[in-house]
């Protein structure tokens, strides 16, 4: 019996840093309204950029990662995508 091969979907994840232009207000309700974060989620991750100055803040398709990739973007984030 062959084994099925699937195809996996390539998948892409965005990388928040760390900047002294946005508020940390800012970034939380960025998180949340863009990438659908809870509040706690969205919080944990502004803290862990504020520290470690960069946090992994989504991961999925590339094709919804580089729209998100734009929106954040666009409200002013320090954003990057790793393939």
């Amino acid at each position: 019996m062959k084994k099925r091969k699937y195809k996996r979907k390539k998948r892409c994840t965005i990388v928040l840093k760390n900047d002294n232009i946005n508020t940390f207000n800012h970034v939380v309700a960025s998180l949340q309204e863009i990438c659908g974060h809870n509040y706690f989620q969205a919080v944990q991750c502004a803290h862990l950029v504020h520290h470690k100055g960069y946090c992994e803040i989504f991961k999925d398709v590339c094709s919804l990662t580089e729209s998100i990739y734009e929106e954040l973007k666009e409200v002013g984030l320090v954003v990057e995508i790793t393939k």
